[in-house]
C-alpha cells in the first residue's frame, strides 16, 4: 500500500485540520458541523481560528481547537493574521502530520494554507478549499484581494463551493485552473425538528392568536435587515403577529431604529446570537430570508427542516434550496411582496400546515448529514490517494 511519510493514504482514520471564521455566519456553521460529523466517524479533527467557533463545544471527542494568536508590533498598522495563520499551521503539522487541511472561506484560509505547505517542504498536507460567498462575490472580485484569491484557489488540491451558483459564479470571475466541485451543505435533522416545538417556549414569545414569524442572520448589510423590519411591518397589519430577531452583527442597532420607526417595536424581540437556535426555529410559523445575495442560505434550510415555511429573495444559490410547496421566493428588496406572501400562508391554516410538512420532507431528503458527509470524506480519500 502506497505510503506518504509513514502516512497510510488509505487508512481509515483521518487527521484533519479545519481552518474557519469563528463568527456569527453560515461557513463558520457548516465548518463546525462537518469537523463535529467527522470527529463522530473516528477522524481526529483540529480546528484552528482566532476564536472558538461559535458551534464548537469547549471539549468534543476527537477534537482539538487551535486558537491563532497574533501579536501587534507598533511597526503594523494591522495585525499580519494571514502570517500567524501560516505559523500556527506549520507548528501543528510538524506536531500532527495532518492528512487534510481543510479551508473555509478562500481568503485568508487558503493562501495560508499554501504558504504552510511551502514552508513544510515535505510531507505535506493536501489543500481542500471550500468556498462559501462573500469569499467569491464580494470580498474576492475586490482589486485588492482578485489576484490572491485566484492563486489560493489554483494551488488547492480540491475546491468545493456549496451551490451549482456559487461555483459557476466562481468560474465566471476568476477562471480557475482546478476544477470547482458542488457538495452542498447538510442539515442535521435530527438537531433541527419540528419535535422541538414546545407550547411554553412559544408562550414566551407570543400569544397563542398571535402567529410567530422569525429571521437568523449575522445582522451584515448583505441580508438586508431592514428589509426584515419592513416585511414584517406590512404583514403584522394583516396577521396579528410577532417577530423573532436571531443573530447579532453590525446592522443590529439601525434595525431597531428602524422598527422603532415603524411603531413595531413592542411586536419585534432581538435575541442576539442564540447558541442553540433549533429550539427558538421551531416555534417559528414562517421564516424570512430577504438577502441581496446568498450563496446557499443555510438559515432557511435551518428553519424548513425545522418544518417552518419560508419566504426568501430570489437570489444566489436560494432557489437551489427552496422547493416548490416549502416557501415563496420574490424579488430582492420588494418586501412588499414578501409581507404579501407571508400573509397567504398566514391566513390559510390548511396551506400552512401543508407548507410545514413539505418543508421538513425537502430538508430531510434533499440534504441530509450522513450522505453529505461522505462526499467530504470520500474527497478527502481521493486527493490523499491522488499523492
Amino acid at each position: 500500500m502506497p505510503r506518504d511519510g509513514g502516512r497510510s493514504l488509505l487508512k481509515s482514520e483521518l487527521k484533519i485540520g479545519i481552518v474557519c471564521h469563528p463568527t456569527y455566519g453560515g461557513s463558520g456553521v457548516v465548518a463546525t458541523e462537518l469537523g463535529l460529523a467527522l470527529a463522530g466517524r473516528g477522524h481526529r479533527i483540529h480546528f484552528v481560528s482566532h476564536a472558538l467557533p461559535f458551534r464548537l463545544p469547549e471539549a468534543y471527542p476527537n477534537t482539538v481547537f487551535h486558537e491563532v494568536d497574533v501579536t501587534s508590533y507598533p511597526l503594523f498598522k494591522y495585525p499580519p493574521y494571514t502570517l500567524a495563520l501560516a505559523g500556527r499551521l506549520v507548528d501543528l503539522c510538524r506536531q500532527e502530520m495532518l492528512d487534510v487541511i481543510h479551508v473555509h472561506y478562500a481568503i485568508p484560509h487558503a493562501v495560508a494554507a499554501y504558504l504552510c505547505r511551502q514552508v513544510l517542504g515535505s510531507p505535506v498536507p493536501k489543500i481542500v478549499t471550500t468556498l462559501h460567498g462573500t469569499d467569491i462575490s464580494l470580498i474576492g472580485i475586490d482589486p485588492s484581494f482578485y489576484e490572491i484569491t485566484r492563486f489560493g484557489i489554483n494551488k488547492s488540491d480540491a475546491v468545493t463551493a456549496v451551490s451549482r451558483n456559487l461555483a459557476s459564479e466562481t468560474e465566471v470571475s476568476f477562471r480557475p485552473d482546478v476544477k470547482i466541485q458542488v457538495i452542498s451543505n447538510f442539515i442535521d435533522t435530527e438537531v433541527f425538528t419540528p419535535a422541538l416545538r414546545d407550547p411554553e417556549v412559544r408562550a414566551a414569545h407570543a400569544d397563542p392568536c398571535e402567529m410567530l414569524v422569525g429571521h437568523l442572520s449575522n445582522f451584515r448589510q448583505v441580508k438586508r435587515i431592514p428589509d426584515v423590519i419592513r416585511t414584517f411591518h406590512l404583514l403584522q397589519r394583516k396577521v396579528p403577529a410577532r417577530l423573532l430577531m436571531i443573530g447579532e452583527g453590525p446592522e443590529l442597532e439601525s434595525a431597531r431604529h428602524l422598527a422603532a420607526e415603524l411603531g413595531v417595536s413592542m411586536r419585534v424581540s432581538f435575541l442576539g446570537a442564540v447558541a442553540q437556535a433549533a429550539s427558538i426555529l421551531a416555534q417559528l410559523d414562517l421564516f424570512l430570508l430577504t438577502s441581496e445575495t446568498e450563496s446557499f442560505g443555510l438559515a432557511a434550510l435551518e428553519a424548513m427542516a425545522c418544518g417552518v415555511p419560508v419566504i426568501c429573495t430570489k437570489a444566489g444559490g436560494i432557489p437551489e434550496i427552496v422547493a416548490e410547496g416549502t416557501g415563496i421566493l420574490c424579488p430582492v428588496g420588494d418586501y412588499a411582496a414578501m409581507a404579501r406572501a407571508g400573509a397567504s400562508i398566514l391566513l390559510d391554516r390548511g396551506r400552512l400546515e401543508s407548507m410545514r410538512a413539505a418543508a421538513r420532507s425537502h430538508a430531510v431528503t434533499r440534504f441530509p448529514k450522513e450522505a453529505i458527509v461522505s462526499e467530504y470524506e470520500d474527497l478527502y480519500r481521493t486527493v490523499i490517494a491522488g499523492s
